[in-house]
């Protein structure tokens, strides 16, 4: 959780407490936006695959989902981790070398690119045959020059999964071949495939439809591998507009399987089909363009106000300049009809080493019940959060006679912190405060120049109905003008 100082780098003895954070939060979010009828969220489609989802690569948004947390075989759509953790963790120029395991521990039968044990080739040029011809000795080779053994890299992909957020996923293998302890689900794999598509490196290999191997085993001379997803090829009849890359995958246990990236005016969308049934191409067809068709995207900063107000509402080191700022980058998916004040935002200051750098507080937009998009409030550059430690890391400093000094340490910012939210809290009271008197006084003092009017006129006052207010000026005289009001018997007459 957030540590309740943060340190201000300009000055080494000032601390700000994130009460202060909390406080104006609270100001903010206690005004709640006015409530208009939403746009429903868009649910017309079908799938015909066991499990399947549509998301957004920017947002993280769920558009669609179908069993998003059941468990399947993922087959060779395996090899897009495996080839995520190769790129960031080895050299493209390295050089590889086939082992007896990485060509034969695979199933007979099972798709090959012809190398044999001994056969040698770079890092960059095993990632374009694992990936477009989904080769399996490539992954066990590429697995093994990574992290040693096939197993060790199994490892990696299991840490690497947790990292992005995966909790109902487990590798075994890098190829995706049959095991029954290797099994992924349809929201953790799009999870993946986001982190994946972030990656441009990534995107240059798994975008290209072709390319040529040299001589290997096999092959005597230099060959050509394609790749096997149809919505990439120009001339298949499954070819889909704006595809960025995918990879496809078939198992007897796990059926089709298929991930697809695409990207139309902006829109960046994920689908993952799991266990299709000869339907993983329609299916996937089906979910972009419902994606495409019913959905847009929104940057928070073009439209949000309620957090933006509090880069100006605390100045309150007389720098004029704020201590939150709010990370305006970030986007939001919307239903085409609806607008970023249709969500509602929802305020956490569990801050962990996750977020980014410097985060006060995390801002998820909810609308109809799910997560639209995230940004984070973040202190300014003059200021630094706080992040938390590890339970039970570091000595212990009582045992050196330090542990009250570091206790008042922590005590003595908190309750000045307290101090200064309690005083933030009286003036704004205050000056609320002031406001009605003066609102108050301006009245009495109207009503009293209107009696003293009246009086020296002699006469009762009438008004008009049209008339918003209890009396007018005449522009050129200064004099206060009489209205008529009428009511349904006549005239009103006021009193005296």
């Amino acid at each position: 959780m957030l540590n309740l100082c943060v340190r201000a780098r300009r000055s080494a003895g000032m601390r700000l407490p994130a009460a202060l954070f909390s406080i104006c939060l609270l100001l903010t979010i206690c005004f709640p936006r006015p409530a208009y009828a939403a746009v429903p969220w868009p649910d017309e489609i079908l799938i015909e695959a066991d499990g399947g989802i549509l998301m957004d690569a920017d947002s993280g948004c769920v558009l669609y989902g179908k069993n998003l947390h059941e468990r399947y075989f993922p087959a060779s759509i395996t090899k897009i981790l495996t080839a995520l953790i190769i790129i960031e963790n080895c050299n493209l120029d390295d050089v590889i070398t086939f082992s007896h395991d990485a060509v034969y521990n695979v199933e007979r039968g099972s798709t090959n690119a012809g190398y044999d044990t001994g056969d040698q080739l770079t890092v960059r040029d095993a990632l374009y045959a694992m990936l477009l011809k989904s080769a399996n000795e490539v992954a066990n080779a590429l697995a093994e020059h990574c992290a040693g053994s096939v197993e060790a890299f199994a490892d990696m992909m299991n840490e690497k999964a947790r990292s992005l957020g995966c909790q109902d996923s487990h590798f075994a293998n890098p190829s995706g071949l049959n095991n029954p302890d290797h099994y992924t689900t349809p929201y953790d794999y799009a999870l993946i495939a986001q982190a994946a598509f972030k990656n441009q490196t990534f995107v240059e290999f798994d975008s290209t439809t072709y390319y040529t191997l040299p001589p290997n085993s096999a092959y005597k001379e230099p060959f050509t591998v394609y790749c096997g997803h149809k919505m990439l090829k120009q001339n298949s009849g499954q070819h889909y507009d704006g595809i960025i890359g995918g990879k496809t995958g078939y198992t007897s246990l796990a059926g089709n399987t298929l991930v697809t990236c695409a990207e139309r005016d902006g829109m960046k969308l994920i689908t993952v089909v799991l266990n299709g049934h000869s339907t993983h191409y329609t299916d996937t067809r089906a979910l972009l363009d419902f994606g495409f068709a019913n959905f847009r995207n929104e940057r928070i900063g073009e439209t949000e106000t309620e957090f933006s107000r509090l880069e100006n509402e605390l100045d309150l080191t007389g720098t004029h300049s704020s201590l939150l700022q709010l990370d305006e980058s970030r986007t939001v998916t919307l239903p085409k009809d609806a607008l970023l004040s249709d969500a509602e935002p929802s305020v956490s200051y569990e801050i962990t080493e996750k977020d980014p750098p410097n985060s006060a507080a995390r801002i998820q937009y909810l609308y109809d019940g799910r997560v639209i998009g995230t940004t984070w409030l973040k202190a300014a550059a003059e200021v630094s959060v706080d992040r938390p430690t590890e339970a039970g890391s570091g000595t212990t400093e009582t045992e050196n006679g330090e542990g009250l000094q570091s206790g008042l340490l922590h005590v003595l910012p908190v309750a000045g912190g307290v101090l200064l939210v309690l005083l933030l809290a009286a003036f704004v009271w205050l000056r609320l405060r002031a406001r009605q008197e003066d609102a108050e006084l301006s009245l009495a003092e109207s009503m009293r120049h209107f009696q003293q009017d009246d009086r020296a006129r002699g006469q009762e006052g009438i008004y008009n109905d049209s008339s918003a207010s209890v009396h007018h000026f005449d522009s050129a005289s200064g004099h206060r003008k009489s209205h008529l009001r009428r009511n349904g018997n006549g005239w009103f007459k006021r009193r005296g």
